[in-house]
This record gives C-alpha cells, structure tokens and sequence, in this order.
C-alpha cells in the first residue's frame, strides 16, 4: 500500500483530500505546516509528498529545498493561481510536478498515481531487448532505471523521478534532438499536461546537479528552437 504524505495548514484540504486518496487504498500521512512534515517524512518515509507553498513554520520551497539535501522523494506541490514565481522555483528545487488551487480531488489522485506509475520499475510495458530497465553507459554516465540509481565519473548524483526519466530519453540516443513534446512524452503520463517551462526547468536542474559534481559537465546541449540533446564524449 503506498504512502502519500500530505501536508497543507488547511486541515479542510487535509480532510477531504485524506479521504480521496483512502478511498483509492492509500495510506495518508497529514502535516499542518513544513517542520513537522519534515521530522515526519525522514522518520517515516512515503512514496510520494503533497505539499502546499504557504504554511506556517517552513513554507513548501524550503520543505522542499531541505528534502532534497537528501533523497529523490517524488513532490507534487500546491501552488495558487497566481504564485508563478513559486511554481517556477520549486521546480527548479526539483519538485515532479505541480498543482493549481483550486483543485479538484480527482485530479490530484490522478496526478499522485501518474507519479507512482513513474517512480515504478518499467517491466510490464519494457520494450522487447529490455532496453528501458537495462542498465544505460553512455561514457561517464550510467543509469541503472531498475535501482533508479545514477553516477557521472563513478559519483553518485540524486535525481528526481521526472529529471531521471528525461535523462534517460536524451542518453538513450546520442546526437539525437529530442523536442520538449518528446521529452515530455517520456517523463510525463499521457495525461498529465505540461507546459515548455516545466521541462526547460528540469533541464537546468540536472545540469545544475552534474555540475556539482564535474565543473565541466556540458552534456546536455540546448537548440534553441527546437530542443534538447545528448552529447556522448
């Protein structure tokens, strides 16, 4: 049974949100503000966090910036119509993916369960040569999808759930565009919609996370227009 940890200072939200996610045979996990989720998630990891930007205590981008010290935690956040900035931040923070206020229940189970389905190991669905949970080299790079586990010169990096499967649709292909549509395709559930931001955001998050571990990563090269590629060294 996976676990959703929920935490929002609305407990209206925490309520009726709790009983969606229950009803489709989730545990839930309810916070009322970012510190106590905290504690609560490093002593009892879920599988997937919800989380609102305003709360008292810890805001959500701090909750989120403090989580991503050290795990790769699938995030979905909550966000009010008119917080862009918020939005634009967290997912440079390395949220997976987000959510405007007002929201409708269904589509938050949805979007929870779209980032389960993505965090899961792909063996029903895996192509015929086992290629999507082989084990990726690509120079410097290797990518293990089944451990979900990802090194660059033998150094570990921490990726998220969306910026590991964009990863692995670039290196797949060397010297091959992939367009922000395709990439999207690959990282996102058909029915999850998102916009060029969100993955132009991914991209400078991962580059930001290779450069923390090699000054010169320059693997990812951007064509302006069109999209994105793997350069193998």
């Amino acid at each position: 049974m996976p676990t959703i940890a929920l935490v929002d200072d609305d407990r209206n939200i925490l309520t009726s949100v709790s009983m969606a996610l229950e009803a489709e045979g989730y545990h839930v996990q309810t916070y009322t503000d970012g510190a106590a989720a905290l504690a609560g998630i490093a002593t009892t990891p879920p599988d997937v966090a919800v989380f609102d930007i305003k709360m008292p205590r810890m805001d959500g981008l701090e909750l989120l910036r403090r989580l991503r010290q050290k795990s790769d935690l699938p995030v979905i956040f909550l966000t009010s119509k008119d917080d862009e900035i918020d939005e634009l931040f967290g997912l440079k923070m390395g949220a997976d993916d987000y959510i405007t206020k007002p929201f409708s229940q269904r589509l938050l189970v949805e979007r929870v369960k779209a980032v389960l389905r993505r965090a899961a190991p792909k063996v029903e669905g895996a192509v015929a040569d086992g290629s999507e949970k082989a084990i990726l080299e690509r120079g410097p790079l290797v990518l293990d999808p089944e451990r979900h586990s990802c090194t660059w010169n033998g150094k570990p990096v921490v990726l998220t759930v969306t910026e590991f499967l964009i990863l692995q649709a670039l290196a797949q292909r060397p010297g091959y565009v992939k367009s922000r549509d395709s990439l999207m395709d690959a990282a996102y559930d058909d029915q999850v919609y998102v916009d060029d931001r969100t993955i132009d955001s991914h991209i400078k998050r991962l580059r930001k996370k290779f450069k923390e571990v090699d000054d010169d990563f320059d693997a990812i090269e951007t064509l302006y227009g069109v999209g994105y590629r793997y350069r193998e060294s």
